[in-house]
């Protein structure tokens, strides 16, 4: 079941990129029957292995960007299923991940939220020509506003500085945002710095037990209308 409290008073809509807009493991699926029994593990480990590599060159002090990270969590998850030798999968793969297929509502909800006045951004983990080149492969480039990378920055979600980063480039105060991922550890960060948070939870996946709360929990993205409103 999914809650519906309303978002009140928001001016703006932004959104986490992978995972949120973007099938993360559309890569694999594409290949899938070419890498056999092993491909839904290996995309797995595949995202488990990006993200953690976020978090702990962040603790490290040692950044390097998400593109390199993708390529560093592929790297491992081969090795891990047995597919290391085969440079040709992880060329195709990689080439994959950067055309990556969206959400069949992604689209639609993204020209609502526009036709109704709120402005839209994506703020991502991704690096710029990532992002750059799935927003062109789905068709969104008109429909947001910014795309806004942690690039910019240095240092991944969910550090503070990276949800400030909307707020200064969307001019909004961080209670006027309202902030969707389908990312529990996302969800509570943005909530934590200050956002209205929608949590897009497309799995039935169980809550972090972290600091902050979204304000609502949704299945899919066409069910973010009603809770605005428009």
């Amino acid at each position: 079941m999914t809650d519906r409290p309303e978002i009140h008073g928001a001016d703006a809509c932004v959104f986490d990129a992978y995972g949120t807009l973007f099938d993360v493991h559309a890569a694999v699926g594409a290949v899938k029957a070419e890498i056999g029994p092993e491909a839904e593990r290996l995309s797995q480990i595949w995202r488990q292995k990006q993200l953690e590599y976020t978090w702990l060159r962040s603790l490290m002090h040692s950044h390097a960007d998400f593109w390199r990270l993708t390529a560093d969590g592929l790297d491992y998850a081969m090795e891990a299923t047995g597919l290391i030798d085969r440079a040709d999968l992880r060329a195709k793969l990689l080439d994959l991940y950067l055309r990556l297929d969206c959400y069949g509502e992604v689209p639609a909800t993204l020209d609502r939220l526009k036709a109704s006045g709120l402005a839209t951004a994506i703020l991502s983990n991704g690096a710029p020509e990532m992002l750059e080149s799935a927003v062109a492969n789905a068709g969104l480039a008109d429909r947001l506003d910014a795309v806004l990378s942690v690039e910019e920055i240095g240092i991944f979600k969910p550090d503070p500085r990276v949800y400030q980063l909307a707020c200064d480039r969307l001019g909004a105060e961080a209670d006027r945002i309202c902030f969707l991922s389908s990312n529990a550890w996302d969800v509570a960060g943005a909530a934590h710095f200050g956002f209205q948070v929608v949590w897009i939870n497309r799995f039935g996946q169980p809550r972090e037990r972290l600091p902050g709360a979204p304000k609502a929990v949704i299945e899919t993205l066409d069910e973010l209308p009603a809770l605005l409103g428009v």
